[in-house]
C-alpha cells in the first residue's frame, strides 16, 4: 500500500500543514481526525489498516488531514467568534488547497468525506454546505450541534451565537434550507451515519436523521450496540461503510 507524506505552507492558515495519502487510485476519501487527533491518527488507530485491502486494490485512496481543533473549537484562549473564524479559515484550506491537491493527484470522479467524533461534525458541516463537491459522507459518533451540552461535552462557543455558528451547524441550518439546487445536490449524496446506543450523541444523531427525512434527503442511520465512541468500533464501521 503506497504511503505519501505531504507538507506545505498554507497561506489561508498562515502555518505549515501536513497530511498523509494512502493508495494510488480509486474513490478519494477525505478523512477528518478526532478532536485531539493528528493527520496520522487513523494510521495509528489502524482505521487505515481496516481499509488496506480496498486501498491496495485501487478501490480507495485515503487523504488523512489535520483537524486543527486545538486552534479553533478547543482553543479556550480565543473568543468564541475567533474560534469559528479559525474554523472557517480551516475550511477554506480544505476547499482551496486540499481538494485541488486531491483532484490533481487522482482524477476519479468520486470524492467522499469521513470523520469520527469531532471529525464527523467537520465532515458533515462541510459536505452539507458544499454537496456538489462530494458523492458520499461517512460520519461516526458525531455531534452535529457544538452548542449543546451532553455529559462532559459542553458548548464549544460558551454561549456565543451568530450567523457564523448557525451556518456551520447542520442541525441549525438544515431546517431553514430552501434552496432547490442545494437540496437536489444533497438528495444525490450517499450519507451514512453510525452511532452507538450508549453513545452520548445518539439523540443528536436521531434528530439529524429526522431533519434529513424532512428534507427528503435519503441516508442511513446505523445504531450499534453499546458504546461505539472508540477506535475498535470505528475500524469495524470503516470496513463496512466506506
Amino acid at each position: 500500500m503506497r504511503r505519501d507524506y505531504r507538507r506545505w505552507y498554507s497561506p489561508r492558515l498562515q502555518r505549515d500543514m501536513e497530511l498523509l495519502i494512502f493508495g494510488h487510485a480509486g474513490a478519494k476519501v477525505l478523512m477528518f481526525p478526532t478532536r485531539d487527533g493528528r493527520f496520522w491518527e487513523y494510521e495509528t488507530l489502524n482505521v487505515v489498516g481496516s481499509l488496506a485491502d480496498k486501498v491496495s486494490a485501487g478501490h480507495l485512496q485515503l487523504y488523512c488531514i489535520e483537524g486543527l481543533a486545538r486552534e479553533s473549537f478547543y482553543d479556550a484562549g480565543r473568543h468564541p467568534a475567533d474560534r469559528i473564524r479559525r474554523h472557517g479559515a480551516f475550511e477554506d484550506y480544505i476547499l482551496n488547497e486540499v481538494l485541488p491537491l486531491m483532484a490533481s493527484t487522482n482524477p476519479h470522479d468520486c470524492t467522499m468525506a469521513m470523520g469520527c467524533s469531532l471529525g464527523a461534525f467537520q465532515a458533515a458541516s462541510l459536505v452539507f454546505r458544499h454537496p456538489h463537491l462530494f458523492r458520499k459522507l461517512v460520519a461516526f459518533s458525531g455531534r452535529y450541534d457544538l452548542t449543546m451540552t451532553v455529559e462532559s461535552f459542553g458548548d464549544l462557543f460558551d454561549g456565543y451565537y451568530g450567523d457564523d455558528v448557525y451556518f456551520h451547524t447542520p442541525t441549525h441550518f438544515l431546517p431553514g434550507l430552501t434552496c432547490a439546487w442545494r437540496l437536489e445536490k444533497l438528495r444525490q449524496l450517499d450519507i451514512v451515519l453510525a452511532i452507538g446506543k450508549a453513545d452520548p450523541f445518539l439523540d443528536n444523531n436521531r434528530h439529524l436523521s429526522r431533519l434529513l427525512d424532512d428534507k427528503g434527503v435519503h441516508h442511513r442511520l446505523h445504531v450499534w450496540d453499546g458504546r461505539a465512541h472508540r477506535a475498535g468500533a470505528w475500524r469495524k464501521m470503516a470496513a463496512l461503510y466506506i
